[in-house]
């Protein structure tokens, strides 16, 4: 019968293993002696060094090939998104609901609409896009004019908004069956909307349901026109100071105050009739008002 191998104690485990460490017999430190050790810790060394180095290299390249103003692919869909404020989210749709009797179920709306218009200030619009456009045409920049190696910038300001700026009534309506919502374009690089030279895309809204509900449309600025002198858009490095074009609609609701409501921006080189993007070209929303 076969011994059985005699169980070691924790002490001697704990002899083997500082053995292990450090053996004084052959000198070795865990196994190896010192000059290995050396050779080891330089060849790894090395090894992450030229790795680092191919690494950077391979990152300057590819940051070398690449225009900083410009990105190398886009979208595929070539007409830009329209987005409406205030961007109150329903399950599917945008859904604008409030009730004028209820302070807290409205004030919402006009402190949503007054963040967004932070940026289109008046004064603040002035002091950094002072530049004077020419209003109707398409502003065309080859060089970078502007400060800092930057092109310019038309200014878009609230007021341009009129009765819809939230300067006039900082409700923006929505103390009432008058609200008003703000259309925005999203931008595309060097995106043309029409081929037309003196013909600016303008916002145009329709009624999908509830024609009775809506007794009015209003368009600010006048006839919903986002002007030619805001196209084309070179980029946030070229431009870092532009903003979009804006127009704000408000509509007067009457009996049930409830409507289906698409705005799409018109342009013969913006589509609206994407089956994959139902913001393509346009929006579609819910507006409400209860009491």
């Amino acid at each position: 019968m076969a011994t059985l191998k005699e169980k070691r104690t924790c002490g001697q485990r704990c002899e083997d293993f500082g053995h292990f460490v450090w053996n004084s017999d052959n000198g070795t430190f865990m196994g190896r002696t010192p000059e290995k050790w050396v050779y080891i810790s330089l060849y790894y060394v090395a090894f992450y060094v030229v790795m680092t180095a191919l690494f950077s290299l391979a990152i300057w390249t590819l940051m070398y090939t690449l225009d900083p103003y410009a990105p190398d692919y886009t979208d595929r869909l070539k007409s830009p998104g329209v987005m409406v404020w205030p961007d109150t989210y329903g399950e599917e749709i945008v859904e604008i609901k409030y009730n004028t009797s209820d302070k807290l179920s409205w004030t919402k709306m006009p402190e949503i609409l007054h963040k967004f218009l932070k940026p289109y200030n008046d004064t603040k619009q002035l002091e950094c896009n002072n530049h004077n456009c020419t209003r109707g045409k398409y502003f065309i920049q080859k060089t970078f004019s502007a400060p800092n190696h930057t092109k310019w910038a038309c200014p878009f300001t609230q007021s341009m908004l009129g009765a819809c700026s939230g300067l006039e009534d900082p409700t923006f309506g929505y103390n009432s069956s008058r609200p008003c919502v703000v259309i925005k374009m999203n931008r595309i690089i060097n995106f043309y909307p029409t081929n037309h030279t003196d013909i600016s895309p303008y916002v145009n809204c329709t009624i999908l349901e509830g024609h009775d509900n809506v007794e009015n449309i209003e368009y600010f600025p006048d006839k919903g026109i986002m002007d030619l002198s805001y196209f084309p858009y070179y980029g946030k490095l070229a431009q870092p100071t532009y903003v979009n074009p804006l127009v704000a609609v408000r509509f007067s609701l009457v009996r049930e105050k409830k409507a289906k409501l698409q705005c799409r921006v018109v342009a013969n080189k913006i589509t609206f009739e994407h089956y994959h993007d139902p913001y393509e070209g346009k929006v579609i929303f819910q507006l409400q008002s209860v009491k």
